[in-house]
């Protein structure tokens, strides 16, 4: 029966979840239970309790870690200085004499939203209610405006820069260097955060060309679903106004890691400022709006590092039962070797996207399931890049998938639920067809970073 604690630690959690307890203190308090009840039995050293306050300490010295605030304080200051609406109305004018070229523009803006801010919901949320009116007067159909901006809302997941990749990074760096040390490599490679970064950006590229690939071809088929009948005039001062900054901020964020001038760390740090000056010199950034931006940023912040913590305390315990004993047996029995425990793991994530965020699953799961994996000699890369696809499917499938609920928020009451499940059907299509290239040519994701890092 002790065996088994680590499994019923984990179905204790997921059923917690599901009744809406807080995700951080639901971690934590299955752990504590957990191991109070071993130490009463018998069957847990609370010696290794001990460790805990390390791993805290471990927490906060993290210097990866560290670009998290920065991070979301760059998209957070993007969002409410209202720079990515200004992007959109202009971006939506460039493209007005393209087939669907609002769809288009919501997609490039919605990408680089995403990419600075990788919050599924906080991404969603704005793109619905800049653009969903705005493609709905135009003559857009329900169906294809809602699934544009869901799809697009998800892209936080894969396009770098994004906490979502930063998170993953770091995780799967420590438990790279786990799986090392288990195999008896006492110098284990690195694998940072700008490799996964790196790695990320043709799947990421690839993911956007698809989108707009078939919107246009929508809106060739079908005329009267992406139909663009206001579309105004492009101003072209303006136009490179709003576009060349928030554009230029990213490519250089970015730019800055892969050309190794900058840590993930010191690259967020240069892409908060550039995005608060970039709004201070439009005049959109007031005492009342900085205060605004300082609250939301510490909120999400204090959510991840929280989550982090209880996270943290739940693998500590659930190590202390064998529970990393327990999946590498049951993965090591699997028919199929490594393809058959790589392709269950996708299937358990992409079912626990339903119920988990990104960063829940991050935490908890990748640290269960990713040393396994990797001692079983599948690339880190490769593996961060596939599990963030899979996530962003799962967030945008139906009927439990994240970015359907948040947009149902937002959404105009004479927008029917079907419609939006309807509308995300072809993107969900076009995600699962990308990540059944990456399985078949894992070179996709690491081909690049092999280069740069050569």
């Amino acid at each position: 029966m002790i065996e088994l604690v680590p499994l019923l630690m984990f179905l204790a959690v997921c059923a917690a979840l599901m009744f809406g307890y807080p995700v951080a203190f639901t971690l934590g308090g299955t752990a504590l239970l957990a191991a109070g009840l071993g130490i009463v039995a018998g069957a847990f050293d609370p010696e290794l309790l001990r460790a805990f306050p390390d791993r805290l300490f471990g927490i906060m010295q993290n210097g990866t870690l560290m670009a998290v605030p920065l991070f979301v304080l760059m998209g957070v200051m993007l969002e409410r200085a209202r720079i990515a609406e200004e992007l959109l109305v202009n971006l939506a004018r460039v493209f007005s004499r393209v087939p669907a070229g609002m769809a288009v523009s919501v997609v490039v803006v919605g990408a680089l939203l995403a990419a600075s801010t990788g919050i599924v919901g906080a991404t969603v949320v704005t793109m619905g209610l800049m653009s969903l009116p705005t493609m709905l007067k135009r003559g857009y159909s329900p169906r294809l405006a809602t699934g544009t901006i869901c799809a697009t809302g998800t892209l936080g997941q894969i396009i770098p820069p994004s906490i979502a990749l930063v998170l993953l990074g770091d995780t799967l760096s420590n438990a790279y260097q786990q799986a090392q040390l288990s195999a008896g490599i006492f110098n284990p490679k690195p694998v940072s955060v700008g490799d996964l970064f790196v790695g990320a950006i043709v799947p990421g590229l690839l993911l956007v060309s698809a989108y707009i690939v078939y919107l246009l071809f929508v809106a060739r088929r079908e005329p009267a679903v992406a139909s663009d009948n206001d579309q105004g005039r492009v101003d072209l001062p303006d136009t490179l106004k709003s576009l060349v900054p928030p554009i230029a901020l990213m490519v250089l964020v970015l730019g800055s890691i892969i050309s190794g001038a900058a840590t993930p760390t010191e690259a967020a740090a240069i892409g908060a400022l550039g995005a608060g000056l970039l709004a201070f010199s439009r005049g959109a950034l007031n005492w009342d709006r900085a205060g605004e931006v300082g609250r939301s940023t510490l909120q999400v912040t204090a959510m991840v590092f929280a989550i982090l913590i209880g996270a943290s305390l739940f693998s500590l315990v659930f190590r202390g039962y064998d529970g990393e004993e327990l999946v590498t047996g049951f993965f090591n029995s699997l028919p199929g070797g490594v393809v058959g425990a790589t392709l269950l793991v996708m299937v358990v994530i992409f079912l626990l996207g339903f119920i988990l965020d990104f960063i829940e699953i991050t935490f908890v799961v990748v640290p269960i399931v990713g040393p396994v994996l990797l001692a079983m000699g599948v690339d880190p890369v490769w593996l961060g890049i596939m599990i963030a696809i899979n996530l962003q499917t799962s967030f945008l499938t139906p009927p439990f998938g994240f970015a359907l609920f948040y947009l149902r928020g937002v959404a105009p009451e004479e927008v029917a639920t079907g419609a939006i499940y309807r509308g995300v059907m072809p993107f969900i299509a076009i995600q699962l067809l990308v990540l059944c290239l990456l399985a078949l040519w894992p070179s996709l994701a690491t081909w690049l970073p092999a280069q740069l890092g050569g």
